[in-house]
């Protein structure tokens, strides 16, 4: 059966407005952006939950379900942290830099937190902490506020960030499949989209 014009009419996708395929990563010059923004408005929350996303390449549902103590050993932040993956159940290891100890110690400190509880508490409270669609709104946020589409980027942005700027300094792929938990090569290929990035440096070293 046919549908009414009428009715037909008032279908809109799902999806619009927004910009379909993989979402790009940050470049260096806008995750300092970000940071110095954070930063600059006291932000001590957001400022650790950036840092600690860069870092760490967690997907969003890890990310914001670490408690302190998976990041903290008495009374500091570990150098390295480890957690289990919920994707592939399997322990993925990560690295927090010296500015993301700091950013992660001055959050803990000002919100009172104790070893048990999550890192980033839900300030909506029926929800323990910070949800995955939470998470999506402060990234967008983030990206706005220096200028960039926020529908452009997302949660899988962050993931991608440090494996990509890592890939693009020592084109090391093996070592960006450990850093990402992932159990394929041919995944992490596809994540980071390397085959295309690597078609277009030649292609923009090639002159004819």
């Amino acid at each position: 059966m046919d549908i009414p014009t009428t009715i037909a009419r008032r279908v809109i996708p799902c999806n619009k407005g927004n910009l379909l395929g993989q979402k790009p990563p940050l470049k260096l010059k806008e995750i300092w952006a970000i940071r110095i923004r954070l930063q600059l408005d006291h932000r001590a929350r957001e400022l650790a939950l950036f840092n600690l996303a860069i870092d760490s390449k967690l997907r969003g549902c890890e990310l914001v379900g670490l408690r302190a103590h998976d990041v903290v050993q008495g009374s500091h932040v570990t150098p390295r942290a480890i957690v289990m993956q919920k994707k592939t159940q399997m322990p993925l290891q990560f690295e927090i830099t010296g500015q993301t100890r700091d950013a992660v110690a001055a959050w803990i400190a000002a919100a009172h937190l104790k070893q048990e509880q999550f890192l980033f508490p839900s300030r909506v409270s029926e929800s323990p902490h910070l949800s995955t669609r939470q998470y999506s709104r402060i990234v967008g946020s983030w990206v706005r506020s220096i200028g960039l589409n926020p529908a452009a980027y997302c949660t899988h942005s962050m993931r991608r960030t440090k494996p990509t700027l890592i890939y693009r300094a020592t084109r090391n792929l093996w070592a960006v499949q450990l850093l990402l938990g992932h159990t394929k090569l041919e995944s992490t290929v596809r994540y980071l989209g390397i085959e295309v990035d690597d078609a277009l440096d030649i292609t923009e070293q090639t002159e004819v």
